[in-house]
């Protein structure tokens, strides 16, 4: 049988006292997110969280989809990525949970949202969809070969130039 000192045994029975008496440390996680304009619902990872602005804990550190979605204004779909602090590094978590004190850890994400064009009167907004499909047109990557343009355009009706001749099957 061990016999401990009378000075040891009192320094190990005030460790335990303090020990029990000291509150542990907590770790809180949130993400806060706001949106210009305010009031967009907000998915996290398919998840509806709410509406904007908003905060709600989270639990694991990484990589969100985060979808935003508010009538009248164009859809935001993304990605971000929620780092976690210094005191969540493996072993020095340990030491902040154990440590008589709070750390509350807030990621912050703010999207401004465009409205639509078709929001705008409906002249101008078919006039922003042409500009908008002229522009994809653009960026296109070229036909196959095989590929035989339209004549004329077919909004404004204006001719495209003269259309290559379709070629025959088997030439």
């Amino acid at each position: 049988m061990i016999r401990l000192r009378p000075t040891a045994f009192c320094l190990l029975l005030c460790c335990s006292a303090i020990c029990c008496l000291v509150p542990a440390g907590c770790l809180k996680h949130s993400i806060s997110i706001t949106s210009d304009p305010p009031g967009a619902l907000v998915w996290l990872n398919d998840v509806e969280a709410g509406r904007t602005p908003l905060e709600t804990d989270f639990t694991f550190h990484g990589v969100y989809d985060v979808r935003l979605e508010r009538e009248g204004y164009e859809p935001i779909v993304t990605k971000a990525k929620a780092n976690p602090p210094i005191q969540e590094i493996p072993g020095i978590d340990l030491l902040a949970a154990a440590a008589p004190t709070r750390f509350n850890h807030v990621i912050r994400w703010h999207y401004v949202m465009q409205p639509v064009a078709e929001s705008k009167d409906p002249k101008q907004a078919e006039r922003d969809l042409i500009t908008r499909a002229r522009a994809m047109r653009t960026s296109a990557t070229p036909p196959s070969a095989g590929w035989i343009p339209p004549a004329a355009d077919w909004v404004t009706g204006k001719s495209l130039g003269a259309p290559a001749a379709p070629q025959k099957p088997g030439k």
